[in-house]
């Protein structure tokens, strides 16, 4: 079983990641998070908003709409240009990315034997359209490709109802659509995703230009080393020319040496005037001199992120598997145990002590198995803290406390657990 099959194996049993209307049959390219995996997912969020809106004066937030007017999307060029060459078999019509050369040769080997017909690459759109209205002719619109637009499409708002000056930021998460063809690797490629992006206002200056790209890289990179990645799976890669989206000046990716090849989840553009340009948006500043920003942008997936995060904390032990998230990710902050299910005096006490800290972190309640069992399943599922209550507990009201990656043990005064993880998590 190959490192990936795994992780959709621990994914789907621990209740992270599901296949989407699986009761159906599933659809492919659209996933459900489960009550782990939306834990997760919000946690990387949670800091990822807070590094760069919270801790930040010069970046604030915005949450746009997922669907809006068409001309934003013929004016940012995305009806034009957003698109994949893709090929088609004459035999079957099934259509693939024409760069996915060993997709296609899979393809042609499982249906066709090895024998196989292919049209010429041609552009399909990755828009995904929708049509809205109840009466004939319905309105035809898109579910957004990216999220970037909502952003530049408010930048006169934001300038003029917040306090912001150039250069500054706009931030925002929220879900994306495209209509990818051959997704896959699990939730690496899908056509419904979730991007964490940051858009920042420059002045067009290239000297201005250099000194943030650079910045903003850096940046990036040290945000995810900090949440525990591994720096030997991590690498900047320049797109050349030829493979630059349609707005970028020049473009490096944040790529993560997956079990499926070296693969981008985040990405920092120049994305020079292009967007505010095409949007006929300009920015005055204090002396009243009125010029079209440029934009250095960072966009990062969530769902990429998430599913590297777990590959990157996946372990195979001597007798165990442990997922070795950092405690800031960890769908638990801790789980409370009673020693005994069946000794009322420990669960009252359990429950007791769970209430106290769960008031402040989402903490996990277990009295199922032994509590070897109990030990195993929270570190399968990546919780950093155990906390036992026993016979001793009821004497010196004491518990034991376990740590997820050493095994060690100690013991510590029930009341003191709040201040305990305050220290672990930097309240």
């Amino acid at each position: 079983m190959s490192n990936v099959d795994k992780i959709v194996s621990l994914a789907k049993r621990r209740g992270f990641i599901y296949p989407g209307s699986e009761i159906y049959g599933g659809f492919r390219g659209f996933w459900d998070y489960g009550p782990l995996g939306v834990e997760l997912k919000n946690n990387i969020k949670r800091e990822w908003w807070q590094r760069m809106v919270y801790q930040r004066p010069d970046v604030v937030g915005l949450d746009a709409a997922i669907t809006m007017n068409p001309k934003v999307w013929e004016a940012s060029g995305h009806t034009e240009a957003f698109t994949d060459p893709l090929v088609e078999c004459k035999i079957c019509h099934k259509r693939f990315r024409a760069d996915k050369t060993e997709e296609i040769a899979a393809h042609e080997a499982a249906e066709h034997k090895g024998k196989g017909e292919w049209t010429e690459p041609k552009k399909f759109n990755l828009l995904t359209e929708i049509y809205l209205g109840v009466t004939e002719p319905k309105e035809k619109a898109y579910l957004r490709g990216e999220i970037t637009q909502g952003v530049f499409v408010n930048f006169l708002n934001v300038t003029s109802s917040t306090r912001v000056k150039i250069p500054f930021g706009i931030a925002q998460i929220g879900k994306a659509f495209r209509n990818e063809i051959t997704p896959g690797n699990f939730t690496y490629r899908s056509r419904e995703f979730e991007q964490m992006e940051l858009e920042f206002f420059i002045r067009p200056d290239d000297k201005e230009g250099e000194k943030w790209f650079k910045y903003w890289k850096e940046e990036r990179m040290a945000w995810y080393l900090g949440l525990g990645m591994d720096g030997k799976h991590l690498r900047f890669r320049e797109h050349a020319p030829d493979e630059r989206a349609h707005y970028a000046r020049f473009a490096e990716d944040i790529e993560y040496n997956a079990p499926f090849g070296w693969s981008e989840f985040e990405g920092i553009h120049h994305r020079g005037d292009w967007d505010l340009s095409r949007h006929k948006l300009t920015y005055k500043d204090e002396t009243g001199a009125a010029f079209t920003p440029w934009v250095i942008e960072t966009s990062g997936g969530v769902d990429r992120s998430a599913l590297f995060f777990l590959i990157d904390a996946y372990r195979e032990e001597e007798d165990r598997v442990v997922l070795k998230l950092h405690p800031k990710l960890a769908p638990y902050k801790a789980a409370v145990f009673p020693l005994l299910a069946n000794k009322p005096e420990l669960v009252d006490k359990a429950r007791a002590v769970f209430e106290g800290i769960s008031a402040h972190y989402h903490v996990a309640w277990d009295e199922r198995g032994n509590i070897g069992k109990r030990y195993r399943y929270q570190d399968e599922i990546g919780t950093p803290y155990t906390v036992t209550i026993d016979f001793q507990t009821l004497d010196d009201d004491t518990v034991t406390v376990r740590d997820r990656d050493t095994m060690k043990q100690e013991r510590i005064k029930a009341d003191n657990l709040k201040s305990y993880f305050n220290d672990k998590y930097g309240r």
